[in-house]
């Protein structure tokens, strides 16, 4: 005889037993399954997955012709980014300008973008032929503060995709002497980029001063001077005139004097960081070009913390020793624990150590 009664008494038995587990303060409950998290950065509205969606550029992208109110300039002294070339533009949404100051960063409406291209001609050589852009770089004007975006380069070179992790890529190219060179280049993460750009608690830009300005306009057909070229196009207001702005020397004038490129020089690659507001104020290291105070400038200054990023020397600069100087020991270094910059080279720059030592060589004369 088949027990038809069994199945249906275990189910009765097992349903007791789940509503008195139930009543059972003791009996932990079962854990749901969440399928949703929140991510660690979270993307706003305005910031846009694809490079070519903001309409900075004409097709095909890779040429990095401006539209609109997208305007190319220039710096006197650039940062060095392992080789890298660059090409820099600003954005103005339409009816707005920008204010000219003559010390400090240029005054940006809301709704203003700075955009920089890091690329690699294949050849230095044919620096207008074929070329490998790498990233482009945004500083983008909201609620009155600046916003840093990334966007790395698809291999196509047809468009770039917003990161903020941060990528590194193998780069090959000729150098001007016709050697074959290689490097290994990192695009830096989110947090880098606010970094280098913190200026007390907020993120400024770097390099639209009237100092870096100041310089014959690149795509003018005669020797017109950058900020009269765009105060003439009306984009830029409240100029002064000439005799009255500051110009940021270039570094590898060979007609200037060494000490004058050497400032130029530690200001671009350095002062974003060592100055008062920077991320590194608490070294008592001001590199800005204006710094008047020899001893903040690093000669016969002692190191905050001393160690591995000293490397067991006693002074950021000793006058007519290079070879003694923390800062020549640290800019020769790759070691990603002692080099300076900390962040955007993984390569000696040999022409700016050169010139570096040379003005440490000079310094000797004067004191």
């Amino acid at each position: 005889m088949k027990n038809y009664w069994v199945l249906p008494v275990i189910l009765i038995f097992s349903a007791c037993l789940a509503c008195k587990d139930q009543g059972n303060k003791n009996i932990a409950p079962k854990a749901k399954k969440i399928t949703s998290f929140k991510p660690l950065i979270q993307k706003e509205l305005s910031e846009k997955e694809k490079l070519s969606e903001y309409e900075f550029f004409k097709l095909p992208l890779a040429n990095l012709e401006p539209t609109g109110r997208v305007l190319l300039y220039d710096l006197n002294t650039p940062l060095f980014s392992n080789y890298a070339f660059k090409k820099r533009f600003v954005y103005l949404p339409d009816s707005t300008k920008i204010s000219y100051k003559n010390k400090g960063v240029m005054d940006f409406e809301n709704g203003s973008v700075l955009i920089k291209n890091f690329y690699y001609p294949k050849d230095f050589r044919k620096p207008d032929q074929e070329k490998i852009i790498i990233e482009t770089r945004l500083l983008i004007k909201e609620n009155d503060l600046w916003k840093p975006l990334n966007y790395v380069w698809n291999t196509e070179q047809t468009d770039a995709t917003l990161n903020y992790v941060g990528k590194e890529e193998q780069i090959h190219w000729t150098d001007n002497t016709g050697k074959k060179r290689a490097v290994s280049y990192t695009v830096p993460n989110l947090n880098q980029c606010k970094n280098c750009h913190l200026n007390g608690k907020k993120i400024t830009p770097i390099g639209p001063t009237a100092a870096q300005w100041n310089k014959t306009y690149a795509l003018a057909l005669t020797d017109k001077n950058q900020l009269d070229y765009f105060n003439e196009k009306g984009i830029l207001e409240k100029v002064v005139e000439p005799a009255l702005r500051p110009k940021m020397p270039v570094w590898n004038d060979a007609l200037l004097p060494v000490d004058h490129r050497a400032k130029a020089y530690l200001d671009a690659n350095c002062a974003h960081c060592h100055n008062v507001e920077g991320s590194a104020k608490n070294s008592g290291l001001y590199l800005s070009y204006t710094q008047q105070d020899s001893r903040k400038r690093g000669v016969f200054k002692p190191p905050v913390a001393a160690g591995k990023g000293s490397g067991d020397l006693v002074y950021d600069i000793v006058p007519g020793h290079p070879e003694e100087s923390i800062l020549i020991y640290r800019m020769k270094s790759n070691d990603p624990s002692i080099r300076m910059p900390e962040i955007g080279r993984s390569v000696t720059h040999k022409e700016g150590l050169d010139l570096l030592q040379e003005y440490i060589t000079t310094l000797a004369q004067s004191n």
